[in-house]
């Protein structure tokens, strides 16, 4: 891993990419640029072995295919995909400044003319670009020391890491965590081990784990109720934390004023669209049973006179 600071002063934590992986991404470009020279003259073969063509144009016109499907290629590539080749696409590598943004059309044309001038020449015996990368801490060639510019590797492998998760007993000991005070740069460093805990020596895990630890537990409170080792403590605080964040983010805010406002903006939506539970399965919610309505008392049958009308009050539910 290595570090590249942006021009807001980020530091971006990379993977940078190393000679082997960029010789096979390049042999993969070579190969595609023979194909494409190697189609392009055999059109040409005609014209170039006839009669009506002199031997100094042709041997011209060669010289400009060639540069144009060698130079072209890299310089077309990378300026329209933003610092990748088939090669790199291939192997999930890309070009990138030094601070981390994508390259220009700028860029790409130094790069490439110091990749087919300087970095791999045959006046040079193709020495230079392998060597400068070989002893460059950042793997850089010439043209990317030129440039400015450096090959990183977009996909990573992925690190695996016990999940965050608080035990069943100590549920109520972790909502009732005061964690106002652990700052973001903390909690951060405690991810990142807690991702590489495999890939630690023993001791160095444990050494490590007990000074986070120790340092998550001067600003956070209270303190566990049974003792706990230091990646338990650690994953449960972390879940915690990301439990409230994911609560915080999915508060539905108001959207309209007035009359039509919601009752209530700020709930936690429930359903699918809930943030999920550091704390399992829990069980799911009671549905309400409607208890059916009381029968309503018999009406009293109406009696009419010789007139036709109801006599009052023989009928509850007619006109009196």
């Amino acid at each position: 891993m290595s570090q590249l600071v942006t021009g807001e002063a980020v530091v971006l934590q990379v993977r940078i990419a190393r000679m082997p992986t960029r010789a096979l991404a390049c042999a993969i470009d070579v190969i595609i640029q023979g194909m494409v020279l190697s189609g392009i003259i055999s059109l040409l073969f005609g014209f170039l072995i006839s009669e009506q063509s002199s031997e100094a144009l042709a041997v011209a016109l060669v010289i400009i295919v060639v540069l144009l499907v060698v130079v072209g290629y890299r310089l077309v590539m990378e300026t329209l995909t933003r610092g990748r080749t088939v090669g790199k696409m291939v192997l999930g590598l890309k070009v990138v400044r030094d601070d981390g943004s994508s390259i220009r059309f700028r860029h790409a044309l130094v790069r490439t003319l110091m990749w087919f001038f300087v970095d791999f020449a045959p006046w040079f015996a193709a020495s230079p670009g392998i060597v400068a990368s070989l002893m460059n801490k950042q793997g850089k060639r010439i043209g990317d020391m030129v440039a400015g510019t450096v090959v990183i590797r977009e996909r990573q492998q992925s690190m695996s890491s016990p999940p965050l998760f608080v035990p069943a007993h100590l549920v109520a000991w972790a909502q009732s965590l005061e964690l106002s005070q652990l700052p973001d740069e903390l909690a951060n460093t405690a991810r990142d081990y807690l991702a590489r805990f495999t890939e630690l020596q023993p001791a160095a895990r444990a050494a490590l784990g007990e000074t986070l630890a120790h340092r998550i537990a001067l600003v956070t409170a209270p303190a566990p109720p049974t003792p706990m080792i230091a990646p338990a403590f650690l994953s449960a605080v972390l879940a915690e934390r990301r439990r409230r964040e994911l609560i915080r983010l999915a508060v539905v805010r108001p959207v309209t004023t007035g009359p039509f406002a919601p009752a209530n903006p700020y709930a936690v939506p429930a359903g699918p669209f809930a943030p999920p539970s550091p704390y399992g399965v829990l069980p799911p919610t009671p549905v309400p049973v409607f208890a059916p309505p009381p029968p309503t008392a018999a009406a009293t049958p109406a009696t009419h006179n010789a007139q036709g009308w109801a006599t009052p009050g023989s009928n509850s539910s007619g006109w009196t």
